[in-house]
């Protein structure tokens, strides 16, 4: 295939390279930066991409984050690439902190508590959670009754409170993204359109010398005419 990697790259590398771009997280950030602001769409439509793509990051909804950024952004007229592009303000060095936030903010608004103890903390939450999920898939096509316990667990104490958690600290994590991204992706737009512009004029001034001096320029000598004149 034409477009397949020349250099295939290994089930841990592909971990490793997620976690750790090859070029590290802050040459990431410069490219990511670097083609919102390239985008062909107006300011405003840009900066409030980015804004609900930065609030899809704090919702709990890992590996569809690109699905909620793309409903928000046609729900409020924003850019689909750069809302898709603002995800990656949650990427492994965020995760933590984003879900410790959402947690905490959570459980407060519910008046609720984490039980650390039940399960072993929030790690053993998870694995009962895939655990019912791979038991109860397997009780389809066997005799083996379903137990939705630590489903039921992770849902109480884990997802409903990330999910309301999350909602003021990723509004306010997304106006302030959108509002510092709209003068930085206008002055962006406006230089880069001065550029252009002066580019052309350049060449038109470029264009219209060299037109200036050809119709200047002797077409040949008083002697070569003479000559020219005499063969007739």
């Amino acid at each position: 295939m034409v477009f397949k990697r020349r250099d295939r790259r290994s089930p841990v590398q592909i971990v490793w390279d997620f976690i750790y771009p090859r070029g590290g997280w802050t040459r990431a950030f410069h490219y990511v930066k670097h083609r919102v602001r390239r985008l062909p769409d107006s300011p405003e439509r840009i900066a409030r991409g980015i804004g609900v793509g930065v609030f899809a990051s704090f919702t709990p909804f890992y590996g569809m984050h690109f699905v909620v950024a793309a409903v928000l952004a046609r729900l409020f007229n924003g850019n689909l690439l750069s809302a898709l592009s603002g995800t990656f303000f949650g990427n492994p060095l965020t995760y933590v902190p984003i879900g410790v936030v959402c947690l905490q903010t959570g459980h407060f608004l519910l008046g609720t508590e984490f039980d650390e103890d039940d399960t072993q903390g929030l790690m053993g939450k998870f694995g009962d959670a895939l655990g019912d999920l791979k038991d109860n898939f397997i009780a389809l096509f066997t005799a083996r009754d379903a137990d939705w316990h630590g489903l039921g667990v992770f849902y109480d104490d884990v997802f409903f409170p990330y999910l309301v958690g999350g909602i003021i600290p990723g509004i306010v994590a997304g106006v302030v993204c959108c509002y510092l991204s709209l003068p930085v992706t206008r002055t962006y737009q406006q230089r880069r359109r001065a550029k252009i512009k002066a580019k052309f004029e350049e060449i038109k001034r470029l264009a219209e010398a060299k037109a200036a001096v050809s119709e200047t320029k002797p077409l040949g000598s008083p002697q070569r005419l003479e000559k020219d004149s005499s063969d007739v």
